[in-house]
């Protein structure tokens, strides 16, 4: 009985590990067909799945434009009052003619005074221009004519302008006929109708003879 059991026994634990190797067995060849069917699946997934890029994001909008800054309106300034400007009144023409004054001619000056007595020379009026008083040029060219002449003579007889009235035609004769009778002619002088000393004129002529 004993060695029954023991037999029994011994082919029990056989069974029990025959049966866990099995068991083993198969679950190895389950896992492993398992991971294979999975790992398989995996890839064919791999194999179609895209990646899509995802999309840029759209941009910004802008940002709207600032709103105008509001201007207060312009205030109401009544109008100026319009001044009316009285038109002139028109000018008041006189029909009447003015009188044309008459030009009342002005007096004549007084005639100026004569002498009572004329301004008379001092000693010969001859010696005043002489032969000796020739000038040398025009006695070398032998020119000669008569020279016209007026003195004023002063109220103290003595000769204050001498003027030419008739030429020579020759005008150094002429300029020394004045040059030597301011010099040399005196006279007494004229009186007035008060006897008192007056200006008076002297006229007369030299004659310009070339001497023999």
């Amino acid at each position: 009985m004993a060695y029954a059991d023991h037999s029994e026994a011994s082919s029990r634990t056989v069974s029990i590990i025959i049966v866990a190797l099995i068991h083993a067995v198969l679950g190895y060849a389950f896992v492993t067909g398992l991971g294979m069917k999975y790992v398989k699946k995996a890839a064919e997934q791999l194999d179609v799945f895209e990646v899509k890029e995802e999309p840029p994001p759209p941009d910004e909008p802008p940002p709207p434009p600032p709103k105008p800054a509001e201007v207060p309106p312009p205030p109401v300034v009544a109008p100026p009052k319009i001044v009316e400007t009285p038109a002139p009144a028109a000018p008041v023409i006189n029909t009447v003619p003015k009188p044309v004054p008459i030009p009342i001619p002005s007096p004549a000056p007084p005639p100026p005074p004569r002498a009572v007595e004329k301004a008379k020379p001092r000693g010969n009026p001859g010696n005043w221009v002489t032969s000796d008083d020739y000038p040398s040029r025009a006695l070398r060219e032998e020119r000669s004519g008569v020279t016209g002449f007026r003195l004023d003579v002063d109220a103290n007889g003595r000769v204050s302008n001498c003027t030419i009235t008739k030429s020579s035609g020759h005008s150094d004769l002429d300029s020394e006929a004045c040059r030597l009778l301011s010099r040399r002619a005196r006279f007494r002088p004229a009186v007035g109708a008060n006897g008192e000393n007056m200006t008076d004129s002297f006229s007369s002529r030299i004659v310009w003879r070339i001497p023999d």
